[in-house]
């Protein structure tokens, strides 16, 4: 008899583990099927060497547009016919967009930057010693910093902060389509503005760039420039919020792993990289077969739904023995933390950077940081959002 399938996604029981009803799926690696939340049956790809495969593979579309494309809540099945920037286009759309934007977030683009996150960094540390012993983490470190270095690198005001950082967990975390499709229409709204603005009283970030260059010679039009800035704007701060605030967490649960970490601070980025692949926070890429697809033995056929469970994929045991461990002295570069392809994560690099340097000054300026509550009692993101910490009570 056949055992029903997964319910797909579910809430984690651990803040950085995968949800323990995802065990079926780590037994049944590398394709399985699972259910969405409206009955409808789609694969989950749950191997590492599988899931870089398909990843690369063209046949599978991210075209959300796409009447058959697989969608995990019913407030995102709600804005199907809207355009998502660089996400959800495929080639040779994608390319044109996502080659404009790779000389900002470059390697050496990012080195340039570290001075600033630094320094930022510090300047929050400062705040919240000043207000200590005690802090509510996430809002007082975790989201200001890269909501700062978002909006230096776009040209973004910071004053404006309170308005997008709240549209965006609307966006991500709104309770039906309603209030999805308005938190994006006032992201939409603010950013167009800001564009009309800076067409007249230019300012030196990337916003300003791509207005020059791209804009005013006609190779974009406004409206694909306010959902390119608004796709930036919200991937630039959320995702690198919740690791901040998620990894802080996990670091703190594992006394071992931050005693090594705080004697070697040289194994910062080794365990950056390791505690991306661990915490695997954006769980749940989404893809749709446009042809018949043959991998693994079975046939994934056209029109039919992928889902790729991150934080299974980076949890599969012939890619990383003793997977469930935090081992900062494992090869974790390859995992899928950031996507894989053509679409994996633009702004990985700032990402790492970010991560690695507020890791450093908590810890370096905070020695004796621990969790102020019971960490069973500190809340943390449902599924169908990114993955993180609600709130991060701490004290010194």
């Amino acid at each position: 008899m056949t055992e029903p399938a997964v319910a797909f996604p579910q809430d984690r029981t651990c803040p950085y583990h995968p949800p323990a009803a995802y065990q079926p799926l780590r037994e049944a690696r590398p394709l399985s099927r699972v259910t969405l939340y409206d009955g409808r049956s789609v694969w989950v790809v749950t191997g590492h060497a599988e899931a870089r495969a398909l990843l690369t593979d063209s046949r599978l579309s991210s075209n959300r547009q796409n009447e058959a494309f697989p969608n995990p809540a019913a407030r995102l099945k709600g804005l199907q016919n809207r355009r998502v920037a660089l996400l959800g286009v495929d080639d040779p759309e994608h390319n044109v967009q996502r080659r404009m934007l790779i000389p900002s977030f470059t390697l050496k683009r990012t080195a340039s930057l570290r001075p600033q996150i630094r320094e930022t960094a510090d300047r929050l540390i400062d705040a919240v010693i000043a207000n200590g012993p005690t802090a509510e983490l996430v809002d007082a470190f975790a989201l200001p910093l890269p909501s700062m270095v978002i909006c230096a690198l776009l040209g973004v005001p910071y004053a404006d902060h309170d308005f997008f950082e709240a549209q965006s967990r609307r966006l991500l975390r709104g309770k039906d389509a309603v209030e999805v499709g308005d938190a994006r229409d006032e992201l939409n709204r603010y950013l167009g503005e800001l564009i009309d603005r800076k067409r007249t009283e230019p300012g030196d970030g990337l916003l300003d760039e791509l207005i020059a260059q791209r804009l005013l010679t006609g190779e974009v039009d406004r409206a694909e420039l306010v959902d390119l800035a608004t796709i930036l704007l919200v991937a630039g701060h959320e995702t690198t919020a919740n690791m901040i605030s998620l990894g802080t967490f996990t670091l703190l649960r594992h006394p071992e792993q931050l005693a090594e970490l705080r004697a070697e601070p040289e194994l910062m980025p080794a365990a950056v990289e390791e505690l991306l692949r661990f915490l695997s926070i954006a769980d749940g890429m989404l893809r749709v077969a446009t042809v018949d697809v043959d991998v693994a033995g079975v046939t994934i056929r056209k029109d039919e739904g992928v889902v790729f469970s991150t934080s299974v994929i980076n949890r599969d045991a012939s890619a990383y023995p003793g997977p469930d461990a935090l081992d900062w002295h494992r090869s974790a570069r390859h995992h899928v933390a950031f996507g894989f392809g053509i679409h994996q994560c633009l702004g990985q690099n700032l990402a790492r950077a970010e991560v690695e340097i507020a890791l450093q000054v908590l810890f370096e300026r905070l020695p004796g940081l621990r969790l102020a509550a019971p960490a069973e009692q500190i809340p943390f993101k449902p599924a169908n959002t990114i993955q993180g910490m609600l709130e991060l009570p701490v004290t010194w």
